[in-house]
């Protein structure tokens, strides 16, 4: 039986969902969403839910090839 669903249909993850696949604590992402830098997110209603794409250019946009990189983040 074939899928109603497209097949280029945005996936969706939740806070946890979204850590565990960045290998950071959900606490991190919460905090990001407050303090900003952390990766785009949508709000459904009082859900929180970040699309995979997202997270996959977020992730891209942090690349740093040494710590003297100017992407290397400065704490």
């Amino acid at each position: 039986m074939a899928s109603t669903a497209p097949e280029s249909a945005p996936r969706y993850l939740t806070n946890a969902e979204a850590a565990a696949w960045l290998k950071l604590s959900p606490r991190t992402l919460e905090k990001q969403r407050v303090i900003g830098g952390g990766p785009p997110f949508r709000k459904f209603g009082r859900r929180v839910l970040y699309a995979v794409a997202d997270l996959e250019a977020w992730s891209v946009a942090r690349t740093c090839e040494s710590t003297s990189d100017p992407n290397y983040p400065v704490r």
